[in-house]
């Protein structure tokens, strides 16, 4: 799926490759003439360049089920 057609589904797990930090997130929607996005696991969303967003792998969704489901053991989730 190109991001910069349309955008995923809400819940579609994407990275933003933009900065020097590479994150993955989930799409939560539009804001303006950028997209929502937030941590897999929840926190604070932030705004990325949709020309700047791609699908995340299956290693790459994994990852950050396994870092939600630690942060959850610990505690730092509701």
């Amino acid at each position: 799926m190109d991001c910069t057609s349309l955008p995923p589904p809400v819940g579609t797990v994407v990275v933003d490759t933009a900065g020097p930090v590479v994150r993955v997130g989930e799409f939560r929607g539009r804001s303006g003439p950028y997209w929502a996005l937030r941590p897999v696991g929840g926190g604070r969303e932030w705004k990325a360049e949709p020309a700047l967003v791609r699908l995340a792998t299956p290693e790459e969704r994994m990852r950050a089920g396994v870092a939600r489901d630690n942060a959850r053991s610990r505690g730092s989730l509701l």
